[in-house]
């Protein structure tokens, strides 16, 4: 029964990333939308009112929210190619020392973070342009720095399983 709970778990969280990765390309893309649509619309007469603020806002958000994927899918830069010379009796445990140092520096962005974010939104601030309330540019980290801690972990039991031939 608890290896159901821990599967659905995994099926959970990985929901999640893959979720938090999609709303983060669309974030992207409505960068680049708004952005094309701002241009077009100057050469008419018609730009964008706070188009700054938007890109903004969603780069932001696609950047921190596609974040927790690339440690997930472990797509951020790696050395495979020593990894791949080495045996598997060392392999595992480089994996799990970076997969720490990983998961300390991501817990220590998201508390510092959580106390910037603290600091920035006590008194309402408001972007210049259309008045977004600064949290906002501020939710997308925090949510992709906790999933991240999450990804990084079950990355690793993925990455673990397949250098013991378990999946």
């Amino acid at each position: 029964m608890g290896d159901h709970h821990l599967r659905q778990g995994a099926k959970l969280a990985d929901w999640l990333i893959k979720g938090l990765a999609v709303l983060g390309v669309a974030a992207f893309g409505a960068a680049a939308l708004v952005t094309v649509v701002d241009i077009l619309g100057r050469r008419i007469g018609y730009p964008i009112e706070g188009v700054v603020d938007l890109v903004q806002l969603s780069v932001v958000t696609g950047g921190w929210l596609t974040m927790p994927f690339a440690f997930y899918a472990a797509a951020h830069v790696t050395v495979d190619f020593l990894l791949a010379a080495l045996p598997t009796s060392l392999t595992v445990p480089l994996k799990v020392l970076g997969a720490l140092a990983s998961f300390v520096l991501v817990g220590l962005m998201l508390w510092q973070g959580y106390l910037t974010f603290e600091t920035r939104t006590m008194f309402g601030d408001k972007s210049q342009q259309l008045g977004i309330p600064v949290a906002w540019y501020w939710y997308p980290l925090l949510v992709g720095l906790a999933v991240s801690l999450l990804a990084i972990l079950l990355g690793l039991v993925t990455s673990i399983k397949q250098e013991l031939g378990h999946e």
